[in-house]
């Protein structure tokens, strides 16, 4: 069935049973974490919820197990701006001896304020890359050990403002903006994901990144009233250079979280690993990038790689 921008979690979910996987995400405790928990919990996946604050955790698990009283739900305490606090989650989960069957990198950091990470990363590369890329290559033996494992990144349309700048990733030397900033960290969840598909091939592991869509969620908890009309023009321009009419359009939690919900699970996108998807659907080159395109940096192998290298040389260092 062909799903679109207007398609939500239950639609996608729709027949699917999910009794017996386990899918582990990021970001669980608000947002499109907490409802992509919810949507499939609601379909009988054991589901891992990963969150920095514990409190807003359990508050989230409350919330979902409301709707859903039997939902099989673990939570664990996770903070993608602190190596220590991934290592150590890491370190628990797998001396358990439990595969992931998907892990669902969600969350992030949105057009913050300069500032940097536990370990002196640029807080939005540092968390929304660095964080990822480490608790991705850590849990990597229980992905592999998963059935049919996948991995999902969240990137954005975002990515269209900027690629990763591998030269001077932590504003060491350049002037800090915190949409080219945001820009390059979701290229990089773009390119890690592109990565991941081709290493990961021969364990029998997909990946992919996905862009939910303009969401009103706290997300957005950064975005003054420059940083907002900033996001408004940039999403004129992409809609005018495609010949389209009008700017940004927004989608509600379960219409947002509902092309990563697709990522996990549809049986039709086993052919496109390391793809960019956006609208339950696989991205187009060359339309708008603010509704189902991309740009063709993020689908570049060699930047891809060299990503790799310089996210193993820092977090490594």
């Amino acid at each position: 069935m062909a799903f679109n921008n207007e398609s939500t979690t239950d639609e996608v979910l729709a027949g699917f049973d999910l009794s017996g996987r386990r899918f582990a995400i990021t970001g669980a405790a608000s947002g499109l974490g907490e409802e992509s928990t919810r949507a499939l919990a609601a379909h009988g996946a054991s589901v891992l919820m990963l969150a920095r604050d514990p409190e807003k955790n359990i508050e989230a698990a409350s919330r979902i197990r409301a709707e859903v009283p039997d939902a099989d739900l673990s939570l664990d305490v996770v903070d993608l701006a602190d190596l220590a606090s991934i290592r150590s989650f890491a370190t628990r989960f797998l001396g358990g001896g439990q595969p992931i069957d998907v892990l669902l990198n969600n969350a992030g950091v949105m057009a913050c304020p300069f500032g940097h990470t536990a370990d002196g990363f640029e807080m939005q590369f540092g968390t929304n890359h660095l964080g990822h890329f480490e608790l991705t290559r850590l849990l990597q033996p229980a992905v592999v050990a998963g059935n049919q494992p996948r991995i999902v990144n969240l990137s954005s349309a975002a990515h269209g403002i900027s690629d990763v700048d591998l030269d001077d990733p932590n504003y060491e030397h350049g002037d800090y903006d915190a949409w080219i900033s945001y820009g390059r960290s979701k290229s990089a969840n773009a390119l890690h994901a592109l990565a991941l598909g081709s290493r990961l091939a021969d364990d029998g592991v997909l990946a992919f990144s996905v862009h939910p869509g303009g969401i009103r969620t706290n997300l957005g908890r950064h975005l003054d009233d420059d940083l907002m009309q900033q996001m408004l023009e940039r999403s004129k321009e992409r809609a005018a250079k495609s010949g389209e009419s009008g700017g940004m359009r927004f989608k509600s939690i379960p219409q947002g979280a509902a092309t990563q919900v697709w990522a996990a699970t549809t049986p039709d996108v086993v052919g496109h690993s390391g793809a960019y998807l956006a609208d339950c659907g696989v991205g187009v080159e060359g339309v708008n990038v603010g509704r189902n395109g991309f740009e063709p940096y993020i689908t570049d192998e060699s930047r891809a790689d060299a990503l790799w290298s310089l996210s193993e040389q820092l977090i490594d260092a």
